[in-house]
């Protein structure tokens, strides 16, 4: 946003917030504005409508008592028709977000299991998303895109359950080795019984064939 004399440009994907003798007066869109300083105008402040991206990561416990850290992924931006709103009524728009998320998720993850929260991401971040829209409209704010990008229990849960996982893993290695064992003594038993089979038939035909000679 440039300002010279008394021509103010505003940039693309961009508002510019005039006020005059310190109150709102306009929401001046892109592009080049005369704002008369002489009489008492001036732009207060500039709003992006791009879409802007929070991530926040929230600590809690799911109901088997497991801690966990939920990372989720905001998409929002401000809507041009109530600049105003989005300028004014939030002074931290970012931490007003996140104070939102940590009651959604502190108020849903808390009621499942760590498994049923890993199943049910989509389930989370479509009731952050539903709070968020109610709470966020009334600033001027709209809210684009919610996900939840990981669950992830703390370092003591994970390292629990990769020695689980390593055990279980050794225990079907050990299971399938014995049963290979298994499979290639009987294999090895069958061969020598055709084995002895074969030599008593042979022995059996020589005994014919001495007899009738």
């Amino acid at each position: 946003m440039g300002n010279l004399f008394c021509l103010v440009q505003v940039d693309q994907s961009t508002v510019a917030i005039k006020e005059t003798f310190g109150t709102f007066d306009d929401v001046l869109e892109p592009g080049l504005h005369c704002v008369p300083w002489i009489f008492g105008s001036q732009v207060a402040g500039q709003l992006t409508l791009r879409v802007q991206q929070l991530d926040v990561k929230c600590e809690t416990k799911t109901k088997d008592n497991i801690s966990v850290n939920v990372v989720a992924s905001i998409r929002y931006r401000a809507l041009a028709d109530k600049a105003s709103d989005a300028f004014y009524k939030l002074s931290n728009t970012r931490s007003q977000i996140q104070a939102y998320v940590f009651d959604v998720i502190r108020a849903s993850v808390p009621k499942l299991n760590l498994d049923d929260a890993l199943e049910q991401k989509n389930e989370i971040a479509k009731a952050i998303e539903e709070e968020l829209e109610k709470a966020v409209s009334a600033y001027g704010f709209e809210i684009v895109q919610t996900l939840i990008v990981d669950i992830e229990p703390d370092e003591h849960v994970k390292s629990a359950m990769n020695e689980i996982n390593a055990a279980s893993g050794l225990r079907m290695a050990a299971t399938e080795k014995a049963e290979g064992e298994a499979e290639s003594k009987s294999l090895s038993g069958s061969g020598i019984a055709r084995q002895k089979q074969a030599i008593l038939d042979e022995l059996r035909d020589m005994n014919l064939r001495t007899r009738h000679i």
